[in-house]
Parts: structure tokens; sequence; C-alpha cells
């Protein structure tokens, strides 16, 4: 047992960027982990990346070798999505598309125990269209980890009309024993957090395409007028415009609100590849 959620074996579908450092964070944890990629290549890849990082900080001096090979021995991975059969709670971090994660989460309800939970880290899609594919609509709600989930503090909760207050409560424990500090929020289109943001990172794109400054000095007021880590354009290239441009649609869809209709400029770049810091190139250029 890692702590006072009382679980001890948790699995984690999606080898992207938030899978893998999900996946690091409950490993750190103390919980024995399964990673689940489509294919072995992939799902092996996430052990690689967390003990590639490891090593770092332990060469930085900011951990002990023998923590980071404790660590890594949780962590094990699969191809086959039934060898999750035996966790307690399983967390998908797969593509932000509703009937890719519904068809998912229905799969999971089949297999699990029916105590199991199943979270999503969905950004911004309505968690009770997730509950309501499967058996136990009281078992399942959001954990939206933030990226990079290795260093940000914050989790949201999600907390659809279906779930019961048993699950929450368990699923705050577990945040806690990840070391993250937690906040419930209700089930609407981007919660608290990219409700706010991606609005605002919008609202830049619009303000550098009306000529009031270019694009690397709105960047340089946001840092240097509001103390802001980073500009909305190096914000957007990091999320990337792809992942960026399917938050602010799925915002217009569910609030009808106008700050969140995509900007033109968003869809010009989507359009022809430039996706950001993945690609080399997004509103900003990057070297190889």
């Amino acid at each position: 047992m890692a702590g006072g959620s009382g679980l001890t074996r948790v699995g984690v579908v999606g080898s992207g960027i938030m899978g893998a450092g999900i996946v690091e964070v409950v490993a750190s944890a103390g919980f024995e982990v399964i990673v689940r990629a489509r294919t072995e290549e992939g799902a092996a890849a996430v052990v690689a990346q967390v003990a590639s990082r490891l090593q770092r900080s332990v060469d930085k001096g900011r951990l002990e070798a023998t923590e980071a090979d404790a660590t890594v021995s949780r962590i094990s991975h699969t191809s086959h999505l039934g060898e999750l059969a035996a966790c307690e709670l399983v967390l998908e971090t797969v593509i932000e598309d509703l009937e890719v994660k519904r068809r998912l989460v229905s799969e999971l309800d089949e297999l699990l125990d029916p105590s199991a939970i199943i979270a999503t880290n969905t950004s911004t899609l309505p968690v009770v269209e997730l509950a309501v594919a499967t058996t136990r609509p009281d078992r399942v709600c959001g954990l939206h980890f933030f990226n990079p989930a290795t260093a940000m503090p914050l989790v949201e909760i999600v907390t659809p009309v279906t779930v019961a207050e048993s699950t929450i409560a368990l699923v705050e424990r577990f945040a806690a024993d990840c070391g993250k500090e937690s906040i419930r929020v209700a089930d609407r289109a981007g919660f608290v957090v990219n409700a706010l943001l991606f609005p605002y990172l919008n609202a830049a794109i619009a303000l550098a395409e009306r000529g009031v400054a270019n694009r690397v000095d709105v960047d340089r007021a946001m840092r240097g007028g509001c103390n802001f880590p980073m500009g909305p354009f190096e914000l957007l290239d990091l999320i990337g415009l792809d992942t960026t441009l399917r938050i602010l649609e799925t915002l217009h869809r569910e609030t009808g609100d106008p700050a969140s209709l995509p900007h033109p400029e968003l869809r010009r770049l989507v359009a022809a590849g430039h996706l950001g810091r993945k690609t080399g190139r997004g509103f900003l250029e990057y070297g190889t």
C-alpha cells in the first residue's frame, strides 16, 4: 500500500507525454503501475522514458540511485488491455476524442472488478458521457493532471452527477498519496483551468493578428508584466496547436462563448502541420 488511499495497483492507458508523466508520478509514490499502449514498443518506450528521467535526477544529485531503481521496478508494461484486470484504479490518457474514450472505458468496464475505479485524464470532454458507457457510473470520474505531470502540483478531480462520494473521496486520497494538491470541479467543459486558460490563449492570437504587438513581444509582455512563467505563444506551442484547437472547439461547442471560437490563424497553422514544438514550428520556430 502506497498511502492513505489503500490502493496498490494502478493502470495507465496511453503512451503519450501525459501518460509517461503520470506513470512516473504514480510509481514514484510507491504504487505498482502497469502501462498499456497499443504496441509493446510503445509501452516499453514509456518505461524507458521514465527510467531516463529518473537517471538524470540521479546524475544531478536530486535522487538516490536505489530510489530510482525501486521506482522503475514498480512499472510493468503491456499492449493487452486484459492485463489490467487486477488494477484497482485505471486512468486513461488516450487521444482527446469522445468516441475513442467511450469505447475504451466500456472495454475496461467489462474486464475490471466491479469495485475498481475508472478515471479519465480528459481536459475538456464531458465525463458523464464516459460514465454512462459503463455499468459502474458511480465509479467513474475525472482525474486531470497537468503537463508536465511530474512537476505540476495540481490535479482537478471531476465530479459527474453519476459519481459516488466514496469514489471521489478515495481519488482525493490517491492524489494526496501522489503528492498532488487536488480540487473538486463540476463536470463542465474545461473545468477550471482550461476554461480560463484557453480563451486567454485564443485572445493572445487575436491581439497579435491585429498588430498590437508581435508574438515574441506578447510573450515578453505576459512574462514581464504578469510574472507568468511562459508567454501565451510559448505555451501554445508547448501544448500543441492541434490539442489547443480541439480544446477550443469543445469549449465553444459546450458553452457557445465567442471567446472560445478558435481563431482562424490557429486553424491555418494546424492545417499546415505547424503544431508547435513537436513539429519544430508553430506560432514560433524552433531549431532542430
